[in-house]
């Protein structure tokens, strides 16, 4: 546990030096946006003129009174100041949150808790934005947070959230929810802050305040149009939809009085339930939703939501925080993709995540069966020993139960995002592409295989043959895959796991390989005579042609991940079919692609070689991490499942007995989970996957035989 927190505090630190030295490199002009308000010619701040002249500041005139001490201060002197204080103010926050986890905390929560917080918060993208825009939104946040866990006194802790509303005025919803927690004279306190802070502030900017309140309506207006992307709130949908004028906003008040009745309701009663930083959480979101304007960096609130717990299985335990963990640290359009049908999801992602928190995730009571003790998760006994000079990871256990369809779709989707991110980015030029490409042919020549500037020619000259290829490439290449992971789901979740696995190590180690060896493919070098099938005539002379070069790297060739792929459709169809004609077409598709990648000119043959060996090696890593396949078979018809041990009575268990019945137990992991008959009695364990405090001995002991 130790060389864990170790490393976990070794992660935040390299992400803390990572975004520092990110924003101290951007040019003057690129960094601390936010504040070009004040600068001046020589790069010295000063308060001059309007703060809302140019609407680029979306501030409220307080936060533009707390800055004015920074107007002496020279802008190369600001960067390092507004920097490493914005390194503290996160540092601060992780501590914080870590230690308002709503108990009981186990022991592993308590010491990574802290490395953990602070590690996503500079992942995500409102502190991103924070650091180099030169926000206070990270303040008002980190105020809440304070008065609502550190302050020891009602009337400092209402001090600390008045101050936050006044950075940010949405903030106000935590007044009501300090009031109906029997709260109120941290409330009272909250509301009088507030409104001495704006009255201080209107004192010394009357024209910015009249601008800033009534102008535009408590900010909105102010910064980029409501109606783009970056304004994740109910308003600014409304208007991507199409809505404008006295129909919006009529509807835009409606949902919004809602949200806050159905939001504060839930809050109140997590915060009853000794939930208070979910409480918190689920007011912030309800802040995200119906403030007129929710541009990117206020959206810090959704980021604590991760602490609710949703799912009585263990396997859904993390849908949840991966959902919210990936909504607010990559783009919109890696979560999605841009399918017609998907667009109002994709330009309103995050509000849809600050909704769902906010009013419909059935997060756990602390009372809960479940809230400690999830429905444990099956496992296959690990060999005694597999390939003894190859250490196992002790954390990967084989498991046999059908994962979380929406979190598997969601991780499949990202991983694909990420993987043509880098495949369009491993180029290494064209010559050096090239250059690869006459060494791939050379030893081709040397070893008499060179085949593909027959096989090119030959398809060329047969009309249907050059067809057929060209279809074959296009359409099968993804589809084939996709639906024998699906098949495999639906009826053998072991086996699904196992092949998946395999799939992600292979494409893997091929980026590897885009990476260091980039390579031209046939069609693509010029003077050897290869004819491009699929895309017609190319100019060879400027490297930027073809129609896909937009969205995939044209020197990815070797290995063939088309060859690769349809490799390993072709093995887990020979195991897994029942029947014999089954398995001869699972060897047909990658014995005609084959054909198709070297007649249509896209790569060599060594580059199919390269598909295989990537994809064998994802095979044997699958094998080394969780051992083989035939480990979970099919038993007699007939053969009993394997019982599920009760887990050790703990807190929540109000009679004594364990909190998950041993029948609850069985029916949701073996009848809900595991195929009747798939798996051998005696080679199951059971245990509490993440996201669920295990308690004494959970996860170890093997099922009876």
């Amino acid at each position: 546990m130790g060389a864990i927190r170790i490393a976990l505090w070794l992660v935040a630190a390299v992400l803390a030096i990572r975004q520092t030295a990110a924003v101290l490199r951007l040019p003057p002009g690129e960094r601390f946006t936010e504040l070009e308000t004040w600068l001046g010619e020589n790069g010295v701040l000063h308060v001059t003129g309007s703060l809302y002249d140019d609407a680029k500041f979306t501030g409220t005139p307080f936060a533009g009174l707390v800055l004015k001490p920074l107007t002496s201060a020279a802008e190369q002197t600001l960067g390092v100041v507004w920097t490493l204080g914005t390194l503290l103010l996160v540092a601060a926050m992780g501590l914080v949150v870590a230690r308002a986890l709503p108990g009981p905390v186990s022991r592993r929560s308590a010491l990574l808790g802290a490395p953990v917080a602070i590690s996503l918060l500079m992942l995500s993208l409102p502190v991103r934005n924070s650091f180099h825009l030169g926000q206070t939104s990270i303040i008002p946040v980190l105020l809440v947070l304070l008065g609502c866990f550190a302050a020891r006194g009602e009337r400092g802790s209402g001090v600390l959230i008045g101050i936050g509303a006044a950075l940010q005025p949405t903030v106000l919803l935590f007044v009501p929810l300090l009031w109906l927690t029997g709260r109120r004279r941290a409330a009272v306190s909250s509301g009088l802050t507030f409104a001495a802070a704006s009255a201080l502030a209107w004192a010394a900017m009357p024209g910015d305040s009249w601008t800033y309140w009534i102008n535009h309506a408590a900010g909105a207006g102010l910064g980029e149009p409501a109606d783009g992307l970056a304004n994740q709130s109910l308003h600014g949908a409304l208007l991507r939809f199409g809505l404008q004028g006295p129909l919006e906003i009529a509807l835009y008040l409606v949902l919004a009085a809602a949200v806050i009745w159905l939001g504060l309701r839930r809050a109140v009663r997590y915060a009853g339930d000794g939930q208070l930083l979910l409480a918190v959480a689920v007011t912030g979101c309800v802040a995200v939703a119906v403030s007129p304007t929710t541009w990117q960096h206020q959206l810090l609130w959704l980021l604590l939501a991760v602490v609710g717990r949703v799912g009585r299985k263990a396997s859904d335990r993390m849908l949840w925080p991966v959902l919210i963990v990936l909504a607010l640290t990559l783009p919109s359009g890696m979560l999605l993709p841009d399918v017609t049908l998907l667009q109002p999801l994709r330009a309103n992602a995050v509000l849809i995540a600050a909704l769902a928190a906010a009013c419909a995730v059935p997060f756990l009571s602390r009372t809960s069966e479940y809230f400690r003790r999830p429905i444990p998760t099956l496992y296959v006994t690990p060999e005694p020993s597999r390939w003894s000079r190859i250490p196992l990871l002790p954390f990967w256990r084989r498991v046999v139960s059908r994962p979380n369809l929406l979190l598997e779709l969601i991780v499949i989707r990202v991983g694909y995002s990420i993987y043509s991110q880098i495949r369009l980015a491993a180029t290494g030029g064209v010559e050096t592409a090239r250059e690869h490409g006459r060494q791939i042919l050379s030893f081709e020549q040397a070893l008499g295989i060179d085949i593909e500037h027959r096989v090119n020619h030959a398809v060329v000259d047969t009309a249907w043959l050059e067809g057929f290829f060209n279809f074959y490439y296009t359409s099968f290449h993804f589809p084939v895959p996709l639906i024998i992971l699906g098949l495999l789901y639906v009826r053998c979740p072991a086996d699904y796991r196992w092949a998946r696995s395999a799939l992600a190590f292979g494409t893997l180690l091929a980026l590897v390989g885009f990476w260091l060896y980039p390579l031209a493919p046939p069609r693509l070098m010029p003077g050897m005579g290869f004819i491009d099938t699929i895309h017609g005539a190319q100019d060879l002379a400027n490297p930027e042609f073809g129609a896909m070069t937009a969205v995939t790297n044209q020197y990815a060739a070797m290995p063939s991940l088309h060859f690769g792929w349809s490799l390993w459709c072709g093995v887990v169809v020979v195991i897994l079919a029942p029947r014999m004609w089954m398995k001869a077409l699972g060897l047909v598709h990658p014995l005609i692609t084959i054909c198709v990648i070297v007649g249509t000119a896209n790569h060599w043959i060594l580059d199919a070689l390269g598909g295989a060996v990537v994809i064998a090696a994802g095979f044997a890593l699958t094998h080394v991490l969780a051992g083989r396949r035939e480990l979970v078979t099919a038993a007699p018809p007939g053969a009993a499942k394997p019982a599920v041990p009760r887990p050790a009575a703990g807190p929540g268990a109000a009679d004594g007995r364990s909190p998950v019945p041993a029948a609850r137990a069985a029916r949701g992991a073996g009848a809900g989970e595991v195929r009747s008959g798939e798996v051998r009695s005696g080679e199951v364990r059971t245990g509490v996957a993440s996201g669920g405090a295990p308690g004494p001995g959970a996860g170890e002991q093997a099922a009876p035989k």
